[in-house]
């Protein structure tokens, strides 16, 4: 029997000891499976338990709550089944509110993406002290709602406002901002103050578009305009997508008209402006002005259907025209 003939034998563990090499051992398969499956529910679980306890509890709970007629402090409420829901889609307050923040929503969601886009594309460029302007640029989105809500009922107070004493310096007279109709513009002007959460996410696909792309197009003879428009805004079509989204979501949703109000109590939420009484300032007029917990938790429900049936309808009205660098549906 030759040498290359000799079949090799592995090593003991005493002859592994002897010879300086810890023995290898090999876990079965199943055993590896279930220790990355505990892995994986031990570091998610502070996640799942407050996702479980801080948003499916709360919203169960309103569901219950729709279905009655609790009012947050008497004992006394009753189980009236769809009662509410069919007051709701009949009451014109609703419906009208709900005209009005999908109005807003139209108006306030476009020009926020195009605001963010600009200011990227702005601070995109090799300018001297670029980072300063980006920082500069994008504080304002950082401040909570609350501070927001109080810098612009400050600037356009009627009687001590700085919009006023503007007007003032060119002889015009004082305006009241906060009241029909002026109110609307200064809600649009304090969502578009914040535009630099989009710029960030918008600068982010600027930079991951490649640069060859570009050289080539100029290469050709494209203008900086034809390039943005066929090669640029393509591939940052997800982008725009998420922020249309995210958008939506957060208009639809805004309270800053209350923020705003000259009476900022629930009681006083009822004397907001009518351009400015939207589905949300209806929902908070609901629950603690009139303290209808059962209606308002229903209109909530309402509100949650719709804006599902609206995201999906966006994702299918884009599905031809979003460009992805990988498939989103591919299988893995």
């Amino acid at each position: 029997m030759t040498v290359s003939q000799i079949p090799e034998v592995a090593p003991g563990p005493r002859a592994a000891a002897r010879s300086g090499a810890a023995p290898s051992v090999s876990l079965p398969r199943t055993s590896m499976t279930a220790r990355r499956h505990r892995a994986f529910y031990l570091f998610t679980s502070p996640w799942i338990i407050g996702f479980l306890l801080l948003t499916v509890g709360p919203m169960a709970y309103a569901l219950w709550l729709s279905f009655t007629t609790y009012d947050g402090i008497s004992p006394k409420w009753r189980y009236v089944g769809l009662d509410n829901y069919r007051e709701l889609l009949s009451d014109p307050v609703t419906w009208d509110s709900l005209s009005r923040a999908g109005v807003f929503a139209l108006t306030s969601v476009p020009l926020s993406i195009v605001a963010g886009l600009a200011l990227a594309v702005l601070v995109n460029r090799p300018l001297k002290a670029r980072g300063l302007f980006r920082t500069l640029l994008y504080l304002p989105a950082v401040v909570p709602p609350v501070g927001a809500g109080l810098i612009f009922k400050q600037l356009f107070n009627r009687d001590s406002g700085a919009a006023n004493g503007v007007l003032n310096i060119f002889g015009i007279d004082a305006v009241a901002w906060l009241d029909d109709p002026y109110a609307r513009y200064v809600i649009l002007m304090a969502v578009l103050w914040g535009a630099g959460n989009i710029m960030i996410i918008s600068l982010a696909g600027l930079q991951d578009v490649p640069r060859e792309l570009h050289e080539a197009a100029r290469i050709d003879g494209a203008s900086p305009w034809r390039t943005f428009r066929s090669i640029t805004v393509p591939l940052l079509s997800p982008v725009l997508l998420f922020q249309a989204v995210t958008g939506m979501i957060a208009s639809v949703q805004t309270i800053m008209p209350l923020l705003i109000a000259s009476d900022p109590t629930p009681k006083g939420v009822t004397a907001i402006p009518q351009t400015n009484y939207m589905y949300m300032m209806h929902v908070f007029a609901e629950y603690f002005a009139l303290g209808r917990y059962g209606y308002a938790s229903a209109l909530l429900w309402i509100l949650f259907v719709l804006i599902l049936v609206v995201t999906g309808l966006i994702f299918k009205a884009t599905s031809g025209v979003v460009f992805y660098n990988v498939d989103p549906e591919a299988k893995k």
